[in-house]
């Protein structure tokens, strides 16, 4: 089975490639990787005609800019790289039949309610959630294809990481007053990796456990003995785009359908790179 990675260098990307069977197509943007292809996303007619030319049974697509306040910025590369592409590569997908997972963000809904549902209204509050929220269209404008909605992904890099560095350092943590549903990079490699059988389409979420993230920095803090302050704030310094206030996710839907644990806080946070 040959599998297709967009955004093969980032975090998730790295995590399934380790876990994923098959012969593993791993396409990458700015990080270098070993075997993989450098391709610029925003080039849709290369980006159509390397799927084409490779002819992947499954499309998975990690690649995304998920700096939220860049993407409030540059809102036209923003457009391109997490909604227009996401058109082409249906486009190349529907000739070749293959099945395309699109990798998107609790941050399509506006954070008023959380505990969100597959079928929830999306409501985004920033240009980012916006953006993904147009990929997603794209994606489900093919009858083959599965919409994943995660939230707070990390492994080197995410508020865990923050919080963990920080507190080494004996320095204080700002901890944005508000609740998500983090998951580690590799729970989400795992979770894929078991639900690409399945051929599920339509959306699925599958994230972690809903948690403010004063409670997870206090988490952080016990299970690894840190000093250091925590304090819980309404905002966070420089930030420019809003950010919703509970995105968290209901993931039943996922603990049904999926037989490991990709959810619960300790064991997603034993998969922090640090």
């Amino acid at each position: 089975m040959k599998i297709l990675i967009f955004g093969a260098s980032g975090q998730l990307g790295l995590e399934l490639s380790k876990i994923l069977q098959g012969d593993l197509i791993k396409v990458y943007n700015s990080n270098e990787i070993k075997d993989g292809y450098k391709l610029d996303l925003t080039n849709f007619s290369m980006v159509e005609d390397f799927i084409l030319k490779k002819k992947p049974d499954i499309i998975i697509n990690t690649a995304a800019i998920t700096d939220v306040d860049k993407c409030e910025n540059e809102k036209d590369i923003a457009y391109k790289v997490n909604s227009e592409v996401v058109k082409h590569i249906v486009r190349a997908a529907r000739v070749i039949e293959a099945y395309f997972i699109q990798i998107s963000t609790d941050y399509v809904f506006d954070g008023q309610k959380g505990l969100y549902k597959e079928e929830d209204l999306p409501n985004p509050i920033n240009y980012y959630g916006l953006t993904k929220l147009l990929g997603d269209t794209y994606a489900l404008s093919y009858d083959d294809s599965l919409v994943i909605r995660t939230s707070g992904i990390f492994r080197n890099k995410g508020f865990p990481i923050y919080v963990y560095k920080t507190l080494k350092e004996n320095k204080e943590v700002n901890a944005f007053k508000g609740y998500y549903s983090p998951i580690s990079a590799r729970k989400l490699a795992e979770a894929i990796n078991e639900i690409i059988q399945y051929r599920k389409t339509g959306i699925i979420n599958i994230a972690g456990e809903r948690t403010s993230r004063y409670e997870l920095a206090l988490k952080i803090k016990e299970k690894y003995n840190l000093d250091g302050i925590i304090k819980e704030v309404d905002n966070v310094k420089n930030w420019i785009a809003k950010r919703p206030f509970d995105s968290s996710l209901d993931i039943s839907k996922a603990k049904k359908s999926l037989s490991i644990d990709f959810y619960s806080l300790d064991e997603n946070l034993n998969y922090m790179i640090i």
